[in-house]
């Protein structure tokens, strides 16, 4: 009963954090429009067209997230927490739309010219999109990472990009201002394209990751182990560890040696304990667990004390 209530609330946390975000990006759009047209900035303009690129983005997330927490059916055996990498490469792809976008049109004006004004607004406006955007970024990321949730995190790191971008934007307005050459509103739009461009790889690389059944970090294999030998006094070992992750859904499969004399209650009660404590350090976890005997080579690796195979090999 509990199971289900956590994860009701953690679908309901990540659909909130969609939704702030989307609400968060319409509202910059609105805001950049706006600043755009005033002040005819190329740099404000490559903002803006990033922030409805970003839209798109946030609202596959959404989507993404959606699928991704429907419950095991009859076609999707495992889940459906690939729909969250599947959204995180697309928003991936949407990132690289943006990047393009913005150096197309920063070439665009380096090639044909163009005029600023109206700098103080925009430099004003700039400086609070930074700031509503980043807060929502950090928010967004903040839920991403406490939900274990790609695509959250993809959308939040979209989102930075968008905040970066803005900086870059705002560093250009004030060079405009104090030097009076409007070529480095471009060139700042360019800039920006890089770090966008940069940002849309690393979220592409942890998304095909995913799809590709990449093992889990180190750290975490490491945890898994540490976890299995503590009961060492109880059980002979285990070998072929085997790990993957579907969106925040981690899939752990191991062969676990027993005594040969454990009975099958026996065998049945330490791997529910084992299983218990995996999912009590490694949230959202599935796990799969063969057992076998052990032979009588392997008794010199054995801790188990009381084993009555190695008083009678004595």
């Amino acid at each position: 009963m509990g199971e289900p209530k956590k994860k009701r609330r953690i679908l309901a946390t990540k659909e909130n954090a969609a939704k702030i975000a989307i609400a968060t990006v319409s509202l910059l759009i609105l805001i950049k429009v706006v600043a755009s047209i005033l002040t005819g900035s190329i740099a404000i303009r490559a903002d803006a067209i990033h922030s409805v690129i970003d839209l798109s983005g946030v609202i596959i997330g959404y989507i993404g997230i959606r699928i991704a927490c429907k419950p095991p059916d009859g076609e999707h055996t495992f889940g459906h927490g690939k729909a969250e990498n599947i959204a995180s490469a697309i928003i991936a792809g949407v990132i690289f739309v943006a990047a393009g976008t913005i150096f197309y049109e920063a070439i665009k004006s380096l090639i044909t010219g163009g005029t600023v004004e109206l700098l103080t607004v925009g430099i004003y406006v700039t400086a609070a999109a930074i700031v509503i955007n980043g807060a929502g970024s950090w928010y967004i990321l903040r839920v991403a990472r406490a939900t274990d949730s790609i695509a959250l995190e993809a959308s939040s790191r979209d989102m930075l990009a968008d905040v970066w971008s803005s900086c870059a934007v705002l560093v250009g307005l004030l060079l405009v201002r104090l030097t009076g050459f409007t070529i480095l509103d471009p060139i700042v739009a360019l800039l920006v394209a890089g770090v966008i461009a940069r940002m849309a790889y690393r979220t592409m690389k942890r998304s095909v990751e995913g799809l590709m059944d990449t093992k889990l970090p180190e750290a975490e294999e490491r945890a898994i182990r540490e976890c299995v030998m503590e009961h060492d006094v109880q059980i002979v070992g285990f070998h072929d560890l085997r790990t993957r992750k579907a969106g925040s859904q981690r899939f752990i499969d191991l062969h676990l040696v027993m005594p040969k004399y454990a009975s099958v209650e026996e065998t049945h009660q330490m791997c529910d304990h084992i299983e218990q404590d995996l999912k009590n350090r490694l949230c959202n976890s599935n796990i799969t667990i063969h057992v076998e005997p052990c032979t009588v080579a392997e008794c010199d690796q054995c801790n188990i004390i009381a084993c009555r195979l190695r008083q009678e090999r004595r």
